[in-house]
């Protein structure tokens, strides 16, 4: 499935944000307030796509995200390769959706886009045994760009400033539940050139093992999200670009950028 969170611009409550399964060039809701469970579909509510605004596909209690998971990233920043996964937390608050803007803020010098694969949590799940299998607790994937003040970055020494930003977490466009996330191909554009291409088979930490990891330190629910580590070719990005994290098996998430 391919379950959205949406506005129905047609609707007398066009403000009123709903889940639904994205089905070709219709969205069918869900009764639900959340998709992770159970669903009921209302066929005769279907919504056409043209009539909606998608919005963030889930509302996170937490962001846990990760650093130097791909080899030739680490490399590029001149930084060693992890030997266990380094983990550090987004606020809820840097969460867009697709179509949204990413807001350069005054105080930086250099923003980059991270292209990503995302995690999304379905069940609640703490410390993992070996005989667990962490799968069991992936409601599904979205694409995510881990928006990144650079120079703020390299100047605090810590991720909190330069990864918190509002905006700076735009996922979408939809959460993908059928997929395996051992090789998906993930591919970043800026202005429709190609600055990031590679493949989740290329993580040094994959899926399985970092939801084990996190599970180890802290509790994870419904909703949360693990950006999995972005590949090389990071760069700036500029006032009036367009970016788009595009991965096979999800869509495109495509955001717009401004300055303060």
């Amino acid at each position: 499935m391919r379950i959205c969170r949406f506005l129905d611009l047609s609707s007398p409550h066009p403000r009123r944000a709903r889940y639904g399964v994205l089905e070709g060039e219709h969205i069918i809701p869900i009764r639900e307030d959340h998709p992770f469970g159970p669903l009921t579909r209302q066929e005769s509510e279907a919504v056409p796509v043209e009539r909606a605004q998608l919005l963030a596909p889930c509302e996170p209690s937490k962001i846990v995200a990760l650093g130097r998971n791909y080899r030739d990233h680490a490399e590029e920043l001149g930084h060693e390769v992890p030997a266990e996964p380094l983990i550090f937390l987004k606020p809820p608050s840097a969460v867009i959706g697709p179509e949204e803007t990413i807001r350069l803020p005054a105080m930086s010098a250099r923003v980059d886009y991270e292209g990503e694969l995302v995690v999304v949590i379905g069940r609640r799940v703490s410390r993992l045994r070996d005989e667990d299998d962490p799968l069991a607790y992936v409601f599904g994937y979205t694409c995510g760009n881990d928006v990144t003040a650079r120079d703020l970055q390299q100047r605090d020494g810590v991720f909190a400033r330069a990864k918190g930003f509002d905006t700076f977490a735009p996922i979408g466009p939809v959460v993908a539940t059928d997929l395996d996330p051992s090789d998906l191909r993930i591919e970043t554009r800026v202005n429709g050139r190609v600055r990031q291409r590679a493949s989740t088979r290329d993580l040094i930490f994959p899926v399985p093992q970092l939801v084990r990891f996190i599970s180890q330190i802290m509790t994870l629910l419904p909703g949360d999200l693990i950006f999995t580590g972005t590949p090389a070719g990071v760069g700036p990005l500029s006032d009036g670009d367009v970016v788009e994290v595009d991965i096979e098996g999800i869509g495109i998430l495509r955001n717009h950028v401004r300055a303060e």
